[in-house]
């Protein structure tokens, strides 16, 4: 075709991609052909984006965008429709051409893909011999680079610039930097040619966007991926290349390298450790891009004779003409076409050239899993039985069931990575038009698949390998402490650039339990650096909050606001006097704000006590005051003092020393004087048992006993609770007992015997066991044949007189004689 030929030839960073996007643009139709599947994307967005999407097609392996009238087209090497027409054509990567295992293609497309009006190679600078061998009527145009390269010796792990790559060449090698990043610098993002497109893009997206600083890389970084480097630094120069372990040659060192810097930046590149890697002649040509000439490109027939399945291996391992080619060795696709050559019923399926033509485009599925051609084999016969039977396509039925059993997203990193490989292999099926009854469905089928798969991948990478709260610290240390980003949720999570870092409950801040010891001086750092405003600001919030956001806690005893314990009570002068102190965390806010608060939580709890207990408080007035009838005082002091009720047993003495008067004031005061026990009635509603249950406990230096449900008259709690009487295994409400021993007494005639009614206690809500023993404790006895008698009053026993010295006898006698 007589065309325009021009090979543009440079290092890394000179713009040749970006010059064939726009040669292909300005002509009007044009298909590029890309070493990757992921570069070939890029640049289909890129071109979508100026063309519009109806004007432009992707052709990989795995993924075909073709709209009807797409006239430029974005493709990699091995599918590039070589018989489609379009005015410009370009190469990427050409010198390729010398790589073993895929040399070959690129040489074909550099020797036959030619645009009609215009045709452009892209290249290392040291493919300029092959191109002058090969095709003397091309154009040659060498571009020099954006930015200087340059070495900058070797560097250990912890004093790599940010926005470094580290380059390995094994995945254990890769884990292994990636962990030590993790821990040291907050993580990286990982890019292997294992991992499929679309995770390869999510990491590198997650380097550009600067979540992470680092990026950890086996030699796929080399090949077009554009990303914004300032360094690159080899973990080791050596790698296994399918047959041996050997050093890298100087253009893989430099294709690699000359990764670090994009357009006018400059960059720099180096080994990892302690140790000189490169020699010094190595760094010399990398820095000034003088590399050996490319000797020799691989080279098979790309249109080989499929008349015979016997012609078709023959014109594959046949031997090049020219001088400047190699016969590329035995590549994947036709090992297993030779080993599938020797099974008899695939040999006698190939025997017409259709068949033939056909058993090459099955060999030509990738190895994605790299399971080896041995076992690939056996995938490929399977399809080409499937391919050579009945309408010529492959079940749906067996299809469908190998696209469920991948379709999982748990497992660790190498078992994904697996279904992945997997799931690639049926896209690429899924993508030859006549291989699947319905090749649509089930390519959009496998695209989500693949997407689901690559997607769960990598969060996995993301979570093994990066820890953003070190990649916020890290990136902030020495940063002016007020420009730190830090917020506070409503739920008191505590956030640097959106990275969880801890709690602030209330005015304690607490690291989040999941950050290593050797973060934890930094968190705190970050955190108390910005968290006075913020305590400050809940400070007033506490002061000027209502009450009803205040309560009272069992455990511990004190009080909280929103949920968060501030306060504790602790024992004080008297039982409704508590000691209110402050929690540790209060001491975090400023004199003023600590006074503020302090002052706001007592006023809470005397508005408290004074709103539940004011039958309490007045009785504690009452008997502290010296203008009350001491008999009166003997009687309150102490009822006040156990929180309102007390047994009357207790009290016998001081009753019964009470005149008119006396119990007018009592009865005034709102006291019942009950069989068993002095109470006010006021102080058995809920909220006030609750307050003097607490009161009590405080005083007692004891945890708060549990109370029953609001409302309960009788109980099983096995603590001694306020308001209540113990009877056998029961508690019973003290103005309950009252009601039942009123109720007794009216069923009663003087002192004759009397049989209660069962169904008493049943409207009282007790057992009879329980019964019985309210009716002994009320004075009654027990007779024969169920009656009961009134005995009297249960009455305390008198006191037993205090045992006096025989010296005080003696006296007494001595003293009664005069």
């Amino acid at each position: 075709m007589d065309s325009k030929l021009v090979a543009v030839l440079g290092p890394t960073n000179t713009g040749k991609t970006h010059l064939a996007i726009e040669r292909m643009c300005a002509h009007s139709s044009g298909m590029i052909g890309f070493p990757l599947r992921l570069l070939a994307r890029e640049v289909y967005d890129r071109v979508v984006a100026i063309k519009g999407a109806g004007e432009v097609g992707l052709i990989t392996g795995e993924e075909k965008i073709l709209p009807p009238k797409a006239r430029w087209l974005l493709c990699t090497a091995e599918s590039m429709p070589m018989d489609r027409d379009v005015a410009f054509l370009a190469l990427d990567e050409a010198q390729i051409g010398a790589d073993p295992e895929r040399g070959h293609v690129f040489t074909d497309r550099m020797l036959h893909a030619r645009g009609r009006e215009e045709t452009m190679i892209l290249g290392s600078e040291s493919l300029g011999g092959m191109v002058r061998a090969l095709m003397p009527k091309a154009e040659i145009t060498k571009r020099p680079r954006f930015s200087t390269l340059s070495y900058a010796g070797a560097k250990k792990l912890s004093r790599l610039p940010k926005r470094s790559a580290i380059v390995a060449f094994s995945a254990e090698e890769v884990y292994a930097v990636a962990e030590m990043l993790r821990r040291a610098r907050g993580g990286a993002a990982v890019v292997m040619g294992a991992l499929s497109p679309r995770t390869r893009n999510a990491q590198v997206a997650m380097f550009q966007a600067g979540e992470v600083d680092y990026l950890v890389a086996t030699d796929a970084i080399g090949m077009g991926l554009n990303m914004d480097l300032s360094h690159v630094a080899f973990a080791s120069l050596n790698k296994f290349d399918g047959h041996r372990q050997r050093r890298l040659t100087l253009s893989e060192m430099a294709q690699i390298a000359g990764r670090a810097g994009r357009h006018q930046r400059d960059g720099t590149f180096g080994s990892l450790g302690g140790e000189e890697m490169f020699r010094p002649e190595e760094v010399e040509a990398i820095e000034e891009h003088r590399f050996p000439r490319i000797e020799h490109l691989y080279w098979r027939d790309g249109d080989p004779d499929v008349s015979t399945l016997s012609a078709l291996i023959a014109a594959l391992e046949a031997r090049p003409e020219r001088p400047q080619l190699r016969a590329a060795p035995e590549a994947v696709d036709l090992a297993v076409l030779k080993r599938l050559a020797d099974d008899p019923l695939v040999a006698e399926r190939a025997r017409h050239p259709v068949r033939v033509a056909r058993l090459w485009e099955a060999c030509g599925l990738p190895d994605f899993r790299k399971v080896g051609p041995e076992h690939h084999a056996k995938t490929v016969a399977r399809i080409y039985r499937h391919l050579t039977e009945g309408a010529g396509h492959i079940p749906t039925d067996w299809f469908a069931a190998e696209i469920a059993r991948l379709d999982e997203v748990g497992g660790d990193i190498p078992a994904l990575g697996g279904r992945i490989a997997a799931a690639r292999t049926w896209a690429y099926i899924a993508h030859r038009a006549d291989w699947l009854a319905d090749p649509k469905h089930w390519a959009a089928r496998t695209e989500a698949l693949e997407e689901k798969l690559s997607d769960a991948l990598h969060k996995k990478l993301t979570d093994r390998f990066v820890d953003r709260r070190t990649t916020v610290l890290m990136r902030e240390i020495g940063a002016d402490p007020a420009m730190l980003d830090v917020a506070v949720a409503d739920d008191g999570v505590v956030s640097v650039e959106d990275e969880p870092i801890g709690r602030l409950d209330g005015f304690a801040f607490t690291v989040d339990p999941s950050a290593r010891v050797g973060e934890r001086k930094r968190l705190l750092a970050a955190a108390e650096r910005r968290l006075p405003k913020e305590r400050a600001r809940r400070a007033q919030a506490l002061v000027d909050a209502p009450d009803k956001e205040f309560v009272l806690t069992a455990e511990p005893i004190g009080i909280s606001w929103r949920g968060t314990t501030v306060a504790r009570l602790v024992p004080g002068r008297a039982l409704l006097e508590p000691r209110v102190i402050p929690d540790p965390a209060i001491g975090l806010l400023t004199a003023t704000d600590r006074e503020r608060v302090s002052q706001r939580v007592e006023n809470w709890l005397t508005v408290t006590l004074q709103r539940y207990l004011s039958p309490l408080i007045a009785m504690a007035t009452t008997g502290g005051d010296l203008f009350t009838p001491p008999r009166v005082r003997a009687l309150l002091a102490p009822l006040a003092a156990s929180g309102g009720s007390i047994e009357r047993a207790a009290m016998d003495a001081p009753l019964n020393a009470l005149d008119a008067d006396d119990r007018r004031i009592l009865r005034a005061a709102g006291l019942t004087v009950g069989t068993l026990d002095l109470f006010d009635a006021r102080l058995l509603k809920p909220e006030p048992l609750r307050l003097i249950a607490a009161l009590r406990a405080v005083r007692a230096k004891s945890m708060m006993p549990a109370l029953p449900a609001p409302g309960t008259t009788v109980t099983d709690a096995p603590e001694p609770l306020p308001g209540f009487r113990k009877f056998g295994a029961k508690q019973v409400r003290i103005d309950l007992i009252e009601r039942i021993a009123r109720a007794l007494h009216d069923l009663r005639k003087a002192r004759l015997p009397f049989i209660p009614d069962p169904a008493l206690a049943t409207s009282f809500g007790v057992d009879a066991r329980t019964f019985d023993h309210i009716l002994r404790a009320c004075g009654f006895r027990a007779e024969s044949g169920g009656n009961w008698v009134w005995r009297s009053r249960p009455r305390a026993a008198p006191p037993k007189p205090a045992p006096q010295s025989p010296h005080f006898a003696a006296l007494k006698g001595w003293a009664s004689g005069v």
